[in-house]
């Protein structure tokens, strides 16, 4: 049977996009429809502002056609709208990666430094720990003349890592650099 559930998710494909355009420039209003009209679906979408930029990302699923129909229409998008897109196709073979991982969420707040989103993640892939998820800012405190930075991850922490080792070594590793931090499974 062609039209069979198993077979059309074995004959779907992913398209992983991101864009960066002006604030002025409500490109998203403008890959919506597209999206829609070469039949694909979105799995995933994420937008955000960065200084005088809009940053987006989104995951589309189709058919081989479908996708590769979409993405043909993403380099007119760019020159008409004077936005970057990037495209990747990504692979899909590894499904069941982070299966046995226990989710974590961390959140950090320390003094403005220029190192210490390097320092955090290098922490985490020193450990094989993978991050999912990461947003972060820097902003003027109250009360103090400093910028904070504060920042959010959603980690994957592999089976065979004991968390209460980690957690002990993570937050002496915030002490050492003077770092607040909170270590927390995700319910789920």
């Amino acid at each position: 049977m062609l039209n069979s559930p198993k077979n059309f998710l074995e004959n779907t494909m992913q398209l992983a996009i991101t864009v960066l355009g002006s604030n002025q420039i409500n490109f998203i209003a403008e890959i919506l429809p597209v999206v829609h009209d070469c039949s694909c679906n979105i799995l995933e979408i994420r937008s955000s502002h960065l200084g005088q930029s809009t940053a987006a990302y989104m995951l589309v699923q189709g058919n081989w056609n479908q996708i590769a129909k979409f993405e043909n229409t993403l380099d007119n998008i760019q020159k008409r709208l004077d936005i970057k897109i990037h495209a990747l196709r990504p692979d899909q073979k590894d499904k069941s990666k982070g299966k046995d991982c226990v989710p974590y969420s961390l959140e950090t707040i320390s003094l403005d430094k220029d190192s210490v989103v390097e320092s955090i993640t290098s922490f985490l892939f020193d450990r094989n720990i993978s991050i999912e998820e990461i947003s972060g800012s820097s902003y003027q405190a109250p009360y103090i003349q400093s910028s904070v930075f504060s920042t959010k991850f959603v980690i994957l922490v592999p089976p065979q890592l004991p968390l209460l080792s980690l957690r002990e070594e993570f937050l002496e590793f915030c002490d050492h650099l003077n770092i607040d931090a909170i270590l927390e499974p995700i319910k789920r």
